[in-house]
């Protein structure tokens, strides 16, 4: 007996059910039947540009099942343009996404109990768990030894969860990196990590968009820090 297929998760159902070459009759177009897991498929990797394997765990489901999905979701919408044919967005094993899983993790880089001005060579990152505004959990996780600028850090915090990272020092190519993994930045804290914290889930905590020049990204970087 097969396994059964899991539910993948989206973040809303479409409010456009077809889409069709203009001036032809629907009557007359043959139509493909593009799923709402692959319309969140393209959604997640091709208009936010994450990762495959962020883009999956958004879903619920391994970086291969997304990797066939998005597949999928491109040829179709290639023979539609292409062969002039109708596009209607219906149907799929999905389940949308519920409040509960809107809890929000926070990363912050952390000496002592001040925030590290090197994302890259932090002691450590304290993470605070977020419901409604307030902290409900804090725990410390491990920096990776070595240069962060090359480390895994950025997905390791997304498979944890963390959905923001609170910075004071941070290059342009670890804000892609966690851009691309699900996470956004906020650039230019200092002081407690805890206070920060706080101030951001006030609105008083915004990002100044300022990166450090001295780790802008370089494909031939050797980090001298």
């Amino acid at each position: 007996m097969s396994r059964p297929c899991c539910k993948k998760t989206i973040n809303n159902f479409s409010k456009c059910a077809v889409f069709k070459p203009n001036g032809i009759p629907l009557s007359q177009l043959e139509e493909i039947i593009l799923s709402l897991d692959e319309l969140e498929a393209l959604r997640l990797s091709d208009a936010e540009g994450l990762y495959q394997v962020a883009a999956a765990r958004a879903m619920g489901i391994s970086r291969q099942t997304f990797g066939r999905i998005i597949a999928s979701a491109r040829y179709k919408i290639a023979n539609a343009i292409l062969n002039r044919k109708a596009l209607r967005i219906t149907g799929g094993n999905v389940r949308l996404k519920n409040e509960e899983e809107d809890i929000m993790k926070i990363a912050v880089p952390t000496v002592g109990n001040q925030i590290d001005q090197h994302f890259g060579h932090c002691e450590k990152y304290s993470i605070f768990t977020i419901n409604d505004k307030t902290i409900v959990a804090e725990e410390y996780m491990d920096s990776p030894a070595g240069c962060g600028c090359k480390s895994n850090m950025a997905s390791v915090l997304a498979e944890n969860g963390v959905k923001i990272l609170i910075a004071g020092g941070i290059g342009n190519g670890a804000v892609n990196v966690l851009t691309n993994n699900g996470i956004k930045t906020i650039k230019g804290a200092s002081g407690t990590v805890r206070d920060a914290v706080e101030l951001f889930l006030q609105g008083e905590l915004v990002d100044n968009g300022d990166v450090c020049s001295t780790h802008t990204y370089d494909p031939n970087h050797v980090c001298q820090h």
